[in-house]
């Protein structure tokens, strides 16, 4: 089987650094899983996600050797969704109007406090001579 980038395939962690993890893959081929690439969360160690032995899903990212890859784990896994957030149709993302519309409500927002707050300073102005 041949190894191509994009491609999710089972391979074997072979040894644990500070930066990553070395996995083999069926091929016989190495490559690395930076830190980064380890989970969607902020990953401090990565031995509180794998151990040497552990057979372990990546996608293949890039060649960087011959028969060295750059690897992802959290890349090979659908990300999950929370089971209590909304939908992606219902976050109002892409929809302009909605944004229009809060821009304007805090543009005038912000006017009215700002000529409040120069009113205030010119009252205290007047007061102090």
């Amino acid at each position: 089987m041949a190894i191509e980038p994009g491609a999710v395939v089972d391979g074997t962690v072979e040894r644990l650094l500070n930066y990553g993890v070395i996995v083999t893959l069926p091929d016989g081929q190495s490559g690395l899983i930076h830190i980064s690439e380890v989970a969607d969360e902020y990953v401090r160690d990565v031995s509180d996600y794998f151990h040497e032995g552990d057979p372990v899903k990546v996608k293949v990212l890039a060649e960087k050797e011959e028969g060295r890859w750059e690897l992802s784990a959290k890349q090979a896994e659908p990300r999950r969704r929370r089971p209590d957030a909304p939908p992606v149709e219902e976050r109002g993302r892409g929809d302009r109007g909605d944004f229009e519309d809060k821009l304007d409500s805090f543009m005038k927002r912000s006017a009215q406090r700002l000529n409040e707050l120069r009113r205030s300073r010119d009252t205290r102005r007047k007061r102090g001579r």
